[in-house]
């Protein structure tokens, strides 16, 4: 179950790289809902959380604005896959020593749940951006503040069900993978 709750709260930070950290970060602080590793708990921290506040509040923002939307997806080609290996890693309980040497972040068993997290993120990343792109050139920019409020949604779903309903996860993911497949098949057949 740990590594469903990780895979979603990873999708979603494709989508959006603040809204799952905030979220877990909220919820491990003031509920007994999410009890993150000991060595996340600095994600739980006053001021990381009103950084991740104010960092959401500009991601939303930029992300519904055309044009500023695509800067705003180069930028956080970075930010989102490694949101998603932090959350990924904490969210799946994994054991993550904490480093002292930076060098021994790659030989230590940290580095395969964060590397798992950043793959579902970054493909997750990479197909928002795609479609959005799709979305700006096919709508000429209106349709770029419709499109970002449903990522910002799905992204709010995801984190809620990876943590309540980690089950439903797989379901979610087939399901948008079953549309996916669909819509590239009429795409296809059109051309």
């Amino acid at each position: 179950m740990e590594l469903l709750t990780g895979s979603g709260l990873a999708l979603a930070s494709g989508l959006n790289a603040y809204v799952p950290m905030l979220m877990i970060g909220l919820l491990s602080r003031y509920t007994t809902l999410v009890s993150l590793p000991p060595e996340w708990a600095w994600i739980t921290n006053g001021w990381v959380l009103v950084v991740l506040g104010v960092l959401l509040a500009v991601e939303v923002v930029a992300d519904k604005v055309p044009a500023v939307d695509h800067v705003n997806d180069i930028l956080q080609t970075v930010v989102r896959p490694t949101a998603g290996g932090i959350v990924f890693a904490a969210g799946s309980g994994a054991v993550t020593p904490a480093t002292t040497d930076p060098g021994e972040f790659l030989t230590s068993a940290a580095v395969l749940p964060f590397a798992c997290g950043v793959v579902l993120a970054l493909i997750t990343h990479i197909g928002k951006a795609g479609v959005r792109a799709g979305v700006n050139l096919s709508t000429a920019g209106v349709g770029a503040p419709v499109a970002s409020t449903v990522e910002d949604i799905t992204a709010v779903a995801l984190t809620i069900v990876a943590l309540l309903l980690p089950v439903l996860v797989l379901v979610l993911v087939t399901a948008a993978a079953v549309v996916v497949w669909r819509l590239q098949r009429r795409r296809t057949r059109a051309a």
